[in-house]
This record gives C-alpha cells, sequence and structure tokens, in this order.
C-alpha cells in the first residue's frame, strides 16, 4: 500500500459508536437496519454533511432509497433523531439532521445499566446478610425476624455492612437476639456511626469503659471479650 493510499484511508476518518447503542439497541426498540442507518448518519454528520439525501445514505447500505426514507422517518417518529433549521455565516436558513435524541438516549439507558447493575449488588449483598444472620443463629429466620431485617434495611437505611457488625457484636456479647441488635443499630446511628471502622472503635471504647468502671466483675477465663450491655443504656 502506497503512502497516498494511507493518507487517503486516514482523510476517511473514524466513527466512535458508544458502547451502549451496540449492546443496547435492541432494549432500545431498534432494529438491524435502524441501527445501522443511524451509524451511516453519525458518518455523514461527522464528515460535516448534515443532511444527506435517502440517496446518500443508502448508497452505503443493503437497502432503497424508498425504504432508506421510511427508516428515516420512523427514526423521527420514535425521537431519534429530528431535524432542525441552521443558517450559514450569511444568514441562508438550511436543514440538517440532529443527533442530540440519539445521544439523551444513550445516556438515559447508560444510566439505567448502572442502576440495574447497583440493584443487583444490593439484592446480592442482602441475599447474603439474611445467610449470614441464619448461620449466626443456627436455624431459619422467622417471618417477623425476615421483617425486622427488611426494616433495618428498607425504613432505618443501615447499611448491610453496619447490620453484620452489629450482628457481630451481640454474638461477641453473647446476646444474640434481635431486639440486643435493634438496640445496637439505634445506639449506633444515634452517635453518627455509619462505617465498620467506626462500628468497631465505638465498641472497643465502651468495653474498655465497662472495664474500668466495673473492676469487681470475675475475669472470665475462657477468653471471651467482655461486652457492653446495649439493652441497659
Amino acid at each position: 500500500m502506497s503512502k497516498a493510499n494511507l493518507l487517503n484511508w486516514l482523510k476517511e476518518g473514524q466513527v466512535t459508536i458508544p458502547n451502549v447503542l451496540l449492546t443496547q439497541y435492541k432494549a432500545m426498540n431498534l432494529n438491524e437496519h435502524e441501527l445501522v442507518l443511524l451509524l451511516q448518519l453519525i458518518s455523514f454528520v461527522e464528515k460535516g454533511n448534515e443532511f444527506p439525501t435517502p440517496a446518500e445514505i443508502s448508497s452505503s447500505m443493503t437497502i432503497g432509497v424508498s425504504e432508506c426514507s421510511d427508516i428515516l422517518r420512523k427514526l423521527i417518529q420514535k425521537g431519534f433523531i429530528e431535524i432542525k433549521d441552521g443558517f450559514t455565516s450569511d444568514g441562508i436558513r438550511f436543514e440538517r439532521y440532529s443527533l442530540d435524541p440519539l445521544w439523551e438516549k444513550c445516556v438515559d439507558y447508560f444510566l439505567l445499566q448502572e442502576k440495574q447493575a447497583e440493584t443487583m449488588v444490593t439484592q446480592q449483598e442482602e441475599t447474603n446478610l439474611y445467610s449470614c444472620f441464619e448461620q449466626e443463629f443456627g436455624r431459619p429466620l422467622s417471618p417477623f425476624e425476615c421483617e425486622t431485617l427488611a426494616m433495618w434495611l428498607d425504613d432505618d437505611h443501615h447499611d448491610t455492612v453496619i447490620i453484620k457488625a452489629a450482628l457481630r457484636e451481640a454474638v461477641i456479647s453473647g446476646k444474640l437476639n434481635f431486639r440486643y441488635i435493634d438496640r445496637i443499630l439505634f445506639e449506633w446511628k444515634k452517635n453518627g456511626i455509619k462505617t465498620i471502622e467506626q462500628a468497631k472503635s465505638y465498641g472497643q471504647k465502651f468495653r474498655q469503659y465497662q472495664k474500668i468502671n466495673k473492676p469487681k466483675e470475675p475475669t472470665k477465663t475462657n477468653g471471651s471479650l467482655p461486652f457492653y450491655n446495649w439493652l441497659e443504656h
């Protein structure tokens, strides 16, 4: 290939296509002909031809001029493209295709994908949370306990990590029941505890406080940690 041919190839330019358009065009209610026509239109616009004719577009596709015109009309009706007025520097009016509606739809579907991915992660975390409780309790949770867990998540907006930390605190304290865990979560929320690091630090401070203020209590020899009785505060 000669240098001149390479230069001509570079002058043809490249078309940048959002990946979401290629992966979500079916969900966006586009078929393959409509997608390819949009890609052709993007190419024409990027090369400076903002209002290519159906004949110009169809010359690069396997469809005829009439079908190309029909598809253009459908894309306008579906809100993927629109025809806008433009003016030259001399004040001469002209028409052009605007791709802004297409880009807006691409952004909407990209954000939808992100939201769906976040929802899946959240659902998985909640499933793991229920499994974690059942493992610690050594049995399936009752309907009331499941409802309490859901309330902590949906009504009180506790993070799953914080709920697990409260469960761990209850295990360490030897008070494995939902009333005790609910009290821990209440105290943490009241004191602005939002991360697992803050929860660990808060629990350690209370244990130290209890050791200092209750020196006459018998020292446990089984290696278990002293616990802060959240239900008494």
